[in-house]
This record gives C-alpha cells, sequence and structure tokens, in this order.
C-alpha cells in the first residue's frame, strides 16, 4: 500500500494532502515499458553476437582445433604415399619375387580388401571434421591391412628362397654382352620393322650391337643343350637349359666357347658376337623362354645393371625400330 503524502499550505496554514495527477500513472507505465523494450532488445542484440566475441579460452582452443586439422592433412599425406610405396613393393612382389619361386601371386582384391560389416567409423560422426577424420582413419586402416599381407607375403617368399638357391643362380639374369663392349642396344623385345622384309613383325629377342668377336656369357647356370646352326635364321647359336622351366638363346654367333652337353654357371664365356644366319650386322641375338614361351628378357637383367643402366636400355628397348635380324 502506497503512502499518502502531504505537503505544507503557507496561506492555509495547513497541510494538505497530495492528489495524483490522472496523467502521471499512464506516463510512468509507458516509461517503464519502453526502458524493458530498449533493455531486451540491447540484451538480444549482445546475445546475438556472442560467437563474434571469443574468451581467451576460446581462442586457445580454436587455434588447437585448426592445429588438429592440418596435422591430420600431413598425416592423410603421409598416409597416401606409404600407400604409393607400398603399391611399388606389392608390383615387385607379384611380378618378380613371386615369378621367380614360382609362387601364385596375391590377387588385387586380396590386397585391396576393404573392411565390410559394422560401421567402424561411427564414433567418429557429426563432428565439424569428421569426414576428414573418418578418410584418414580409414586410409591407416587399410594400410595397416595391407601391410600386414605383404609382411606374410615376404615371409612366405623367404620360406621360399631358403630352398631355392638354385633357382636364383639358374635364373638368366645377367645382360649376355658387357655394357663396355656394346656399340648399342639395337632392338627391343615386341614389333619392330623386318629389316629384310620392311614389314612389321614381333621382335621375340633383344639385339645387342657389338663388333664381330665380342664375348657373350651366360646368363645363368645351366646345361648346354644346342650349339650348332641347324635352327633356321639363327645362324650359329647356343641354347641354354637353366632348370624349373627356364632357356636362353644365344644367335649369330661367330664361334662357340662350350659344346652341347657342358655345364655353365652365370658369367661364363660360352661364345662370341658374329654375324651368321639371317642378319644385318654383328650382333648378338638373345631370347629368354619359360615353360616353352618366349617371354622379354628386360624383366631378368637385375644381376647386371644399375638403375641408370637399365632405365636407359629400357627406354631404348621400348623404341619401336628395325630389328637387325
Amino acid at each position: 500500500m502506497s503512502k499518502v503524502k502531504y505537503y505544507y499550505d503557507s496561506e492555509t496554514l495547513s497541510y494538505r494532502k497530495i492528489e495524483r495527477k490522472r496523467g502521471r500513472k499512464l506516463r510512468i507505465f509507458i516509461l517503464s515499458f519502453l526502458g524493458m523494450f530498449l533493455s531486451g532488445f540491447l540484451l538480444l542484440i549482445v546475445y546475438l553476437n556472442l560467437p563474434a566475441v571469443q574468451t581467451p579460452k576460446e581462442l586457445a582452443l580454436k587455434r588447437e582445433l585448426t592445429n588438429m586439422q592440418l596435422q591430420f592433412e600431413l598425416l592423410n599425406k603421409k598416409v597416401e604415399h606409404a600407400q604409393a610405396v607400398l603399391a611399388e613393393i606389392e608390383e615387385r612382389d607379384n611380378n618378380l619375387y613371386r615369378v621367380y619361386f614360382e609362387s601364385n601371386p596375391i590377387p588385387e582384391e586380396q590386397r585391396r580388401a576393404g573392411f565390410g560389416g559394422v560401421n567402424r567409423y561411427k564414433d567418429l560422426e557429426g563432428f565439424d571434421n569428421s569426414k576428414l577424420i573418418i578418410n584418414t582413419s580409414r586410409n591407416l586402416d587399410i594400410l595397416t591391412k595391407q601391410i600386414v599381407i605383404q609382411s606374410k607375403s615376404l615371409d612366405e617368399i623367404a620360406n621360399l628362397a631358403e630352398n631355392k638357391e638354385k633357382l636364383l643362380a639358374a635364373i638368366p639374369a645377367i645382360q649376355p654382352v658387357k655394357n663396355e663392349d656394346l656399340t648399342r642396344v639395337a632392338s627391343g623385345y615386341g614389333y619392330r620393322r623386318d629389316p629384310f622384309t620392311k614389314a612389321r613383325k614381333f621382335h621375340h629377342g633383344m639385339d645387342f650391337s657389338a663388333p664381330r668377336g665380342t664375348p657373350v656369357y651366360a646368363s645363368g647356370d645351366g646345361v648346354v643343350s644346342r650349339a650348332d646352326s641347324r635352327a633356321t635364321g639363327y645362324g650359329k647359336h647356343i641354347v641354354i637349359d637353366h632348370g624349373y622351366g627356364y632357356e636362353s638363346l644365344y644367335a649369330h654367333l661367330y664361334k662357340y666357347n662350350t659344346k652341347p652337353g657342358a655345364k655353365v654357371q652365370r658369367g661364363d664365356l660360352i661364345g662370341f658376337v658374329g654375324n651368321t644366319g639371317r642378319s644385318q650386322g654383328p650382333h648378338l641375338h638373345y631370347e629368354v623362354f619359360k615353360d616353352g614361351e618366349r617371354i622379354n628378357p628386360m624383366n631378368f637383367y637385375y644381376g647386371s645393371l644399375t638403375a641408370e643402366e637399365f632405365d636407359e636400355m629400357l627406354q631404348t628397348a621400348q623404341q619401336e625400330n628395325q630389328s637387325l635380324d
């Protein structure tokens, strides 16, 4: 209950009651309402702009989040690089090591198999950077699985190697003419122009251009199965049976330094470059067979060439030029 207020009337020399004017209450009410409205409006503006007003702790957390995002992106790039390196190892495993040891290659679908069933990354969903985190986690899991598969494969290769030292010695793994004796690698394995007919035909070996009398060496351990000139086009030639399904042929020789039935080791001198048979100039025509099928000799030069020499030979051998036989 509001107090009654009085004022002193000097004319009547008495206290009179203060009568409140009717419009005063209304003005007070309106002013109060406007004050509350403006206060609420200001508070709303402040509330809406709170995200732009960050505390030192929030700024520190934001910087940490940005740094973590950068670290995840760098990790993702490292994983991708590791996958690329692993892919090269897998290719060598399938096309080199397992070929040498006559073991079946690991199927691509087995190496690249994903993770089925339950969503392994459900707990990582719903965040600002969920896509980046999930992608990195998935790549790491796949890389880990591929490494496990490759590790088991290399263990298997190691076990095979213990029992197949003879196979490694038998594989035709060196260049039959030394680099310092070469004029050039005249032609490689693949389609080439025939020097006589000029027609495009498949050349099943490699031609090493060298002066007449240049030494020719056995590319792997084995037994000489032929040393004659009875095969059409090859002239004087030698065939070495290396065992394990491998054979090598050396054609257009000038003369022999071995005979049929002789046991030879990799690097032994077996003959000399010549120009006999169907040949357009002194050179050695060299072929490699696996289970009776001619294969590219370039796949077997790991034993005598540096990486730079191999790369240079590969580029030369891939050129579709004219063969010498």
